[in-house]
């Protein structure tokens, strides 16, 4: 069985912040909060327009935290640029529509292979690990190791909604295990995120080939009635259980 990680993202500290236009709440305090509470890696998205996580956020972090910093960025030269001057540890990168309110789907890999594979030689030689955010299918595992990437992140969005509307979701749920077995068959990392919830995340955690779960909207949601801490600690407890 493979250790599994905790990343946790708190882009939803800074939309909270960025509401009122404050400077409160801090992202950089909810990523020591996290920290300290056992997080294995800070997550934050750098939006194009900004929307939560700024620049300036990233710096911060990058600059305090002990654990390591996976930015996740959309695949353009302006991200590229950015995060070879901070050098996190990780980037995943994931595609990025102005109007959506988060993050829809897996990268479309094929339209995109050229300009992925360049961007990920160029952070590679800056010594960043990189993964990319995927769905569930074997064409996209394959196409992720074949431009380089050391870890894919599987997108989990379709079977959480299934999962939270207690629909059928067996069919997705076999999808992102036979796609995470796959990435490890062929010498990749395999993560997974978007929409978990405790119960959600507890299903995921059970499959073996699985390293890293990202949880971010839930965790921050959450937090407000029962603390950051407490919430990151239950999440830690559900995945190692």
């Amino acid at each position: 069985m493979i250790n599994k990680r905790l990343g946790v993202n708190i882009d939803h500290v800074a939309t909270i912040r960025n509401a009122r236009g404050e400077i409160y709440p801090e992202p950089l305090k909810a990523a020591l909060i996290a920290e300290q509470s056992g997080a294995d890696s800070i997550t934050i998205h750098l939006r194009e327009d900004k929307r939560h996580i700024k620049e300036s956020d990233l710096k911060a972090i990058k600059k305090k935290i002990k654990i390591p910093l996976n930015l996740e960025m959309a695949p353009t030269r302006e991200m590229l640029k950015i995060a070879k001057k901070y050098k996190p540890d990780y980037v995943c990168i994931v595609p990025e529509k102005r109007k959506e309110l988060t993050t829809e789907g897996g990268l479309n890999l094929y339209s995109q292979k050229n300009l992925l594979r360049k961007i990920i030689i160029s952070l590679k030689k800056n010594k960043i690990r990189v993964s990319l955010f995927v769905e569930p299918k074997i064409f996209d595992i394959t196409t992720s190791k074949i431009l380089g990437a050391d870890a894919v992140e599987i997108h989990t969005g379709k079977y959480c909604n299934l999962f939270n509307k207690r629909k059928r979701s067996q069919s997705e749920f076999l999808k992102i295990k036979k796609s995470a077995a796959y990435a490890v068959k062929i010498g990749m990392e395999a993560h997974a995120g978007h929409g978990l919830n405790y119960k959600s995340a507890y299903t995921i955690s059970k499959i073996k080939y699985i390293s890293e779960l990202n949880i971010g909207h839930f965790i921050i949601s959450d937090s407000l009635f029962v603390g950051l801490k407490s919430s990151i600690k239950k999440f830690k407890n559900i995945i190692k259980s």
